[in-house]
């Protein structure tokens, strides 16, 4: 008698990947892994500004800051994902508010990630032949500096994206606090830590790279709080079916009749 049971080997060598690899996406891990990238761009956001050197039209041009812009460049990207993983996985309970607040603190994200492009990729170019315009850009992202002339429409795009970050960071705090969900200490330190950063940067330079320390404490505290809470969470992704004990005894005595009969056959 042969088995009507299909063997593992059987099965084409494609199929089986391709059904292993659609089995390994599901929200639980797609939310553990924006949890890592919310925690790891915390870290870069701390670990860039340590022993960063004051930017200037001759500091912009060397590797040491270019460096450093494209972490900022990768933190940036690691933070959307993380910052998506939040509002995602509590959709209802972050509620419009949270839906406005992430909406809003992944356009300041955008625009984070944006000037450390043009700084690694444009500045260093521009300085070459307009220097004047690279010292107007600089003195409007560190708020140090004095602006000479009109430098044009990028002091709109940076005063957008500073708004955007500081009112992002308080709405979506706001939202995540009221959720429930995530460690409220972080929460709160996200609502405030764009006003600390505004607030740090017109102090004087000893404090200014401290800026992100507040936003980067409060990521990687909400991504170790997210991870913990996919970690504690009952989800079960494929349930297994119960089978009543009176309809299981019925379906073992019909195996078993047909059996005993090709026995005695």
């Amino acid at each position: 008698m042969s088995s009507t049971n299909t063997d593992v080997r059987d099965v084409p060598a494609d199929s089986r990947g391709r059904r292993s690899l659609g089995m390994s996406i599901t929200p639980l891990g797609l939310t553990r892994a924006s949890a890592v990238c919310a925690i790891a761009a915390g870290v870069l956001f701390m670990g860039v500004q340590i022993g960063h050197p004051m930017l200037n039209t001759t500091s912009i041009q060397s590797t040491n800051v270019y460096i450093r812009d494209q972490i900022k460049i990768l933190l940036s990207i690691l933070a959307l994902f993380g910052l998506a993983g939040m509002y995602l996985s509590q959709v209802r309970r972050n509620g419009l508010l949270g839906l406005i607040g992430w909406v809003v603190l992944t356009l300041g994200f955008l625009g984070i990630m944006s000037v450390a492009i043009m700084a690694a990729y444009v500045m260093p170019e521009a300085v070459k032949g307009n220097p004047v315009f690279v010292h107007n850009v600089i003195a409007l992202t560190t708020a140090r500096g004095t602006v000479h002339g009109d430098p044009g429409a990028i002091q709109t795009f940076l005063k957008v994206q500073g708004f955007a970050y500081l009112l992002g960071c308080l709405i979506f705090g706001i939202a995540l606090f009221r959720a429930n969900i995530l460690a409220r200490w972080a929460c709160v330190l996200l609502a405030v830590s764009g006003v600390a950063s505004a607030v740090l940067a017109l102090m004087p330079d000893a404090f200014y790279r401290v800026l992100a320390f507040p936003n980067a404490i409060a990521m990687i505290g909400l991504g170790w709080s997210l991870w913990r809470v996919t970690r504690a969470s009952t989800i079960i992704e494929d349930p297994a079916v119960t089978i009543p004990a009176s309809r299981q005894s019925s379906e073992d005595a019909s195996i078993a009749t047909p059996a005993a009969t090709m026995q005695s056959n």
